[in-house]
């Protein structure tokens, strides 16, 4: 089988590198790789030209417009990245019989409520990010191609920048904390998320019928005050420097701390559908998250 990964330089598509290689032929693509194999999403006809060229069983897009803040000031950029390409990308899979797996985010929804949303549940995405998101979702629905749609959120990796490397940061350097503790979700990580794809893939591509959308999260549910505790308190426990004190990290609404975008507070997802069909189960956001501190602070 022949993979074209879009968007391999990511956190998730890094991680699908190395999910994705045992399954076949692995054709690794981002905006920067030089030469025919570049994946420019905001060039639409090169794009096309590159999946011709590839002529892939399987493609994965990994890429996507995630600055959610400059999004509002640059939508056009972010639909033509959300929507557009994969839209296309999806049309080309269609054409030529493949399977295309494709991210989405918590984001389609309006964030209401506290309760676990299902992937049939009403959208009504808050921000640009989330309606270009959303059209990308339905775009691919509309093309006719085999596909699947993983939902996820607050996705992090050891590599590169991220919610916990931050408070870490901020922890060694302040002697107070403030952290939103309205808005709830499930830390996940990408290494599971691309782990999850592998899965995922090999059971579709033996059962057609588990093609669709679904929701991948990781178990459990946390605020981003509560998340800020956990890192801060696991890295006083493991010996790193933490200069504020356990009492000093204070939670505050989002309604302290505005941004561009608005930010949907309840971003639960419920990941039933997707461990029943495929006999899955999502490790507490914990765990991972302990992993990932662990390798990230080599300790």
């Amino acid at each position: 089988m022949k993979i074209l990964l879009l968007g391999c330089k990511g956190q998730v598509g890094w991680e699908l590198q190395r999910s994705l290689a045992p399954l076949g032929e692995l054709v690794a693509c981002d905006f920067d790789t030089p030469g025919e194999l570049k994946a420019d999403f905001a060039d639409v006809a090169s794009l096309a030209a590159l999946v011709r060229r590839v002529q892939p069983q399987l493609i994965v897009n990994s890429a996507a417009h995630t600055a959610v803040d400059k999004a509002e000031s640059e939508p056009d950029l972010a639909r033509a990245i959300n929507a557009t390409a994969p839209g296309l990308v999806a049309r080309e899979a269609a054409a030529m019989g493949a399977l295309l797996v494709h991210y989405s985010t918590d984001y389609v929804f309006d964030g209401s409520g506290d309760t676990p949303r299902s992937e049939d549940a009403p959208t009504g995405p808050l921000s640009v990010y989330g309606r270009t998101k959303l059209e990308g979702e339905e775009l691919i629905r509309a093309s006719g191609c085999r596909h699947l749609i993983l939902r996820t959120s607050w996705v992090y990796a050891a590599r590169g920048g991220n919610f916990a490397r931050t408070m870490l940061r901020l922890a060694a350097e302040r002697e107070t904390l403030n952290v939103i503790s309205d808005q709830v979700g499930a830390p996940t990580g990408a290494e599971g998320l691309a782990d999850v794809t592998a899965h995922a893939v090999q059971r579709v591509r033996a059962e057609p019928a588990l093609a669709g959308s679904y929701h991948c999260v990781a178990g459990g549910a946390t605020s981003w005050f509560d998340y800020a505790r956990f890192v801060v308190e696991w890295a006083r426990a493991n010996g790193q420097p933490v200069r504020v004190a356990p009492d000093a990290i204070h939670p505050i609404p989002t309604s302290a701390y505005p941004t561009p975008a608005r930010r949907p507070l309840n971003s639960r997802l419920a990941t039933h559908k997707l461990q029943q069909a495929f006999g899955l189960t999502l490790p507490h956001w914990q765990t991972g998250v302990e992993r990932m501190l662990i390798e990230t602070l080599k300790c």
